[in-house]
């Protein structure tokens, strides 16, 4: 037998153990064969592929060069060492490993493709155009043509990109595609491609001639892409007309309802509207109460004619109230016809008596429906002077009569199904809300949360209710009960991204890591796992949209991964986490340094908004703010401008602590660095960026976070050039981060080399350097001011009993600047340090401080303490229950009632007690350094 059949029997039980996941177990098979193997390239390629795995990076850096030093040239290698630089986020490495194979062997077809691919994971389209130009003169394959064309195309579409050189990549697209041997038609993809880059130029006589083409019209009828460009093109040539007249004749077919656009004179306008409305009347008509489309073209074309002064309110709401006869028994009607109600129509008078002429009937649920579609209706009519405290009690009492009524329709539906009465529920703790947006009075909140959680006896899956009861509870201080219902939802995938801000906005506040409870900090890390998910798979969907050439379906893929990699959530929740993580964990430089560099990151990144308001049920009158405005916690939210703030904040004061520089932190980085956004300011020096304070960013900050971010300004700017004077130099860094790495993998860190000797001075870092040092300044009194304010805030917020999320922002708030002032005074703990850089005036400073924040912690935490065993007493729970007498009834008893209370107080005793011990643990550990 061979040596290499040999090796290879020897080789397959690790990629089983790699394939179950047993990765010690592969790591001993590789190291057994490294004995008898010393330089097999494979195997260490596994090897560092195992360590990777096991979370051991720095064993598996040193294997991984050694590797690539090689330029491995065979497919187990290059395919093994794929997965290693992927797990380690080195892109930049696997593309070079790539394109070097590919340079010593260029007539392998598959490390071409190899190298292309790898471009495409990195958004390098440039390089990946000319590998697909190379591969196509290579192996003559048309495939690879269009490549180049799609390169092209991705590249020109890169913001960064300039308008000049935007059209020059066009051209060059054009120029390829007309010169491909095989025409564009053979496929769709291809086809639309081809009439994509002719909109760009604005070529509309030949696209023109491609699309009135038998082949060319063929495939507009099955590709919706490639309809939706002819209609771009055609919009963009100004054929409304003949737009208009395709419409139709897809209505006549019953393919499609259709929107005409009306640029002629009056005139023109008058007879098209005329005729048109002939047309979709016949429509509605012919469909009657079967499809809605004609009715809502109709009434889409007359609002529109209205707003131009072509057509008669009178009609519109004529067509409102025809709309509603025949489709008011259908969940929709009220979302169709919302969009309608312009106040400003004087005919309104007339919709409004005919929706009050409408006779309540629960005979079946299409009467029910259409009650609650009028319930909806008039709710959004109503007027600023309609809206008071007795008139929302009166309503919000006439909702709920009318639910438990409509319950008897669904008496007989599983558990699984939705009662039809459902919205009457909701309808009924959207005028409670009101109540309480009008009075500030908790006992509204308590008899909404009331309503909805018998609303959930009834219809266990509802997601509205859920929604709603998070936004409540999280108001009322009782952050389990959301948290309970938020999972109840079963949030999944991309909902993390679009969701997770309804449990994890400002979590810091109802966080009890600091007592070890790490509930919310596990559901951060939770949520974030979609964007891990999306970095490693949706590189791949692109990856097999080329290789199976559905060339529509990479820009989609394209934005996706752009919109989830700079999430505005997913740099909020992590944020989040590492604010939380700073109450438990001890504070030191690794935890420092590690997170330093990912806020970085994050803050180089142009965020999108992603998150999901639109799902949050409103049924507030039209006048008002929504419900999701009324419940906002703090009546902010934690949108682009609270994150800088906070980015700016947590970055400087990581900064001051952290013994990394551009110079360290390059040498140290293991992957690749993000890609930064083009925008201008981003190109900034980043102390420059953290100077910027913007009014807009600020005015999303609530009171408490505001003065944070004055106090944490002026304490950096105190301490700012004692830290720049202390910190050692780069090299006395970089040395002792290569001695550690060392000591843990017997290798010396990559591209350092040792430059401290063993018992030099400097290895500790305790120099001393030559220039002077800077002038100690008296400590700025907005240091303890800060603190004996917070404290006063809280002491009033005491006494006038507000609610209790509001006293645990401000403790917490206080508490974060206690954590903020250690760490930004860690580096002057050493004694060493202070005496060398005679530095005992600036040290004695901190005492005053430390002091102030000391007893503010002090006593706020007893207070909370005692809020929370107050919350926790059976009086609290009477009060609870007497506010919701309105409410008690047959169904909704006084023990359910009773329960709802019990829930809710122990939620709020359980955070108090929690926040205010760990508060006092944070005080033990902290106060005295």
């Amino acid at each position: 037998m061979s040596a290499a059949v040999t090796l290879e029997r020897q080789i397959r039980p690790i990629y089983e153990a790699l394939d179950t996941g047993s990765n010690k177990s592969a790591i001993v098979s590789c190291n057994k064969l490294l004995k008898k193997y010393h330089n097999n390239l494979l195997v260490k390629a596994l090897k560092a592929l195992a360590l990777v795995r096991s979370q051991k990076v720095e064993e598996s850096l040193a294997l991984c060069d050694e590797v690539l030093a090689v330029k491995p040239l065979d497919d187990a290698t290059i395919s093994a060492m794929m997965h290693v630089l992927k797990g380690l986020g080195r892109i930049t490495d696997m593309v070079n490993m790539f394109e070097e194979a590919y340079k010593q062997q260029p007539l392998n077809e598959e490390y071409g493709a190899q190298t292309f691919f790898a471009h495409v994971r990195t958004a390098n389209w440039k390089s990946a155009q000319q590998v697909s130009t190379r591969m196509h003169k290579q192996f003559q394959e048309d495939r690879y043509l269009y490549w180049s064309v799609m390169g092209a195309i991705l590249q020109a579409s890169d913001p960064s990109t300039t308008p000049s050189m935007r059209t020059l990549l066009y051209k060059l697209a054009h120029r390829l595609v007309t010169s491909s041997p095989s025409p564009s038609y053979l496929t769709a993809d291809r086809f639309h491609m081809h009439i994509s880059i002719l909109k760009e130029l604005q070529l509309y006589d030949e696209a023109n001639t491609l699309l009135e083409s038998d082949i060319g019209k063929t495939i507009c009828s099955t590709s919706l892409a490639c309809d939706q460009t002819r209609r771009e093109i055609w919009r963009g040539r100004g054929l409304f007309k003949e737009e208009g007249e395709r419409a139709r004749q897809k209505i006549s077919d019953g393919l499609i309802s259709a929107r005409r656009n009306l640029e002629e004179s009056k005139s023109e306008c008058l007879e098209n509207i005329s005729k048109t409305r002939a047309f979709l009347a016949e429509f509605a008509e012919k469909d009657g109460a079967k499809n809605r489309a004609a009715p809502l073209a109709l009434l889409e074309l007359e609002h529109r004619a209205y707003k131009l002064g072509l057509s008669d309110d009178s009609v519109v709401v004529g067509l409102m109230e025809t709309y509603f006869t025949g489709f008011g028994d259908k969940a929709c009607c009220f979302e169709d016809l919302a969009s309608f109600l312009d106040l400003e129509i004087m005919s309104l008078d007339h919709w409004k008596t005919f929706l009050a002429n409408h006779q309540p009937s629960f005979a079946s649920v299409g009467d029910l429906q259409r009650l609650i579609n009028v319930r909806k209706l008039e709710r959004y009519m109503l007027l600023d002077s309609e809206i008071t405290v007795e008139s929302e009690t009166a309503r919000a009492s006439k909702y709920l009569k009318e639910y438990l009524e409509g319950l008897a329709l669904g008496s007989d539906l599983a558990v699984t199904e939705l009662q039809p009465a459902d919205d009457l529920v909701l309808l009924a703790a959207n005028a409670f809300v009101m109540i309480w947006a009008l009075n500030r009075s908790e006992d509204a909140l308590y008899q909404a949360a009331t309503a909805l959680e018998y609303g959930l006896t009834k219809s266990r899956v509802s997601f509205q209710m859920r929604i709603m009861l998070i936004r409540i509870y999280r108001i009322l201080g009782a952050p389990s009960l959301a948290l309970e219902h938020y999972r109840q939802m079963n949030i999944k995938q991309v909902q993390n991204d679009t969701l997770s801000h309804l449990i994890l906005t400002r979590a810091l506040t109802f966080s009890l890591a600091a007592t070890g409870d790490l509930t919310y900090p596990s559901e951060c890390l939770e949520s974030s796992q979609i964007y891990l998910a999306s970095s490693q798979e949706t590189s791949d969907f692109i990856v097999r949209s080329f290789t199976a050439e559905k060339y529509t379906q990479i820009q989609d893929f394209i934005e996706f991964e752009d919109r989830l990699e700079n999430s505005l959530q997913r740099d909020v929740v992590k944020l989040e986490h590492v604010r939380m993580r700073l109450t438990h964990e001890p504070l030191n430089t690794d935890v420092i340094d590690m997170e330093l560099i990912e806020l970085k990151f994050m803050f180089d990144r142009a965020h999108h908004d992603n998150r999901d308001f639109v799902i949050i049920p409103n049924y507030q009158p039209h006048c008002k703010p929504t419900f999701n405005d009324q419940s906002l916690l703090f009546e902010t939210s934690t949108g682009h401008g609270w994150l800088w703030c906070f980015l700016k904040i947590y970055i400087r004061v990581f900064q001051h602590a952290s013994d990394l520089d551009d110079i360290v932190e390059e040498k140290l980085l293991v992957g690749d660095r993000p890609k930064k956004s083009s925008d201008l300011e981003v190109q900034l020096p980043l102390r420059e960026r953290l100077a910027l304070k913007k009014g807009e960013e600020v005015a999303e900050l609530t009171a408490d976070e505001s003065q944070l971010l004055d106090w944490a300004t002026a304490l950096g700017d105190w301490l700012e050039p004692h830290h720049d004077y202390v910190r050692p130099p780069p090299a006395v860094v970089l040395a002792e981060a290569s001695r550690q790495t060392e000591l843990k993998t017997g290798f010396p860190l990559r591209g350092v080399r040792d430059q401290v000797h063993d018992g030099d001075a400097n290895a500790n870092g305790n120099h001393k350097k030559e220039e002077e040092a800077p002038p100690i300044k008296e400590a700025p009194g907005l240091l303890t001011t800060f603190f004996d304010g917070v404290l006063s805030r809280f002491r009033t917020l005491l006494e006038s009993k507000c609610s209790v999320s509001e006293l645990l922002h401000t403790a917490t708030i206080t508490q974060e600047a206690f954590i903020l002032f250690t760490i930004e005074t860690m580096r002057f703990k050493s004694p060493a340090v202070v005496k060398i850089h005679k530095l005992g005036n600036l040290v004695s400073q901190f005492k005053d401080v430390r002091s102030k924040a000391s007893c503010a912690l002090k006593e706020m935490s007893a207070a909370l303490i005692t809020v929370g065993e107050a919350e926790g007493s059976s009086e609290r729970r009477r009060t609870f229950v007497h506010s919701c007498a309105a409410l008690t009834n047959e169904q909704i008893t006084h023990d359910f009632v009773l329960n709802v209370a019990k829930n809710v107080t122990e939620s709020r005793k359980k955070v108090l007690d929690g926040v205010g011990k760990g508060m006092a643990k944070l005080n033990a550990t902290h106060g005295q350094s």
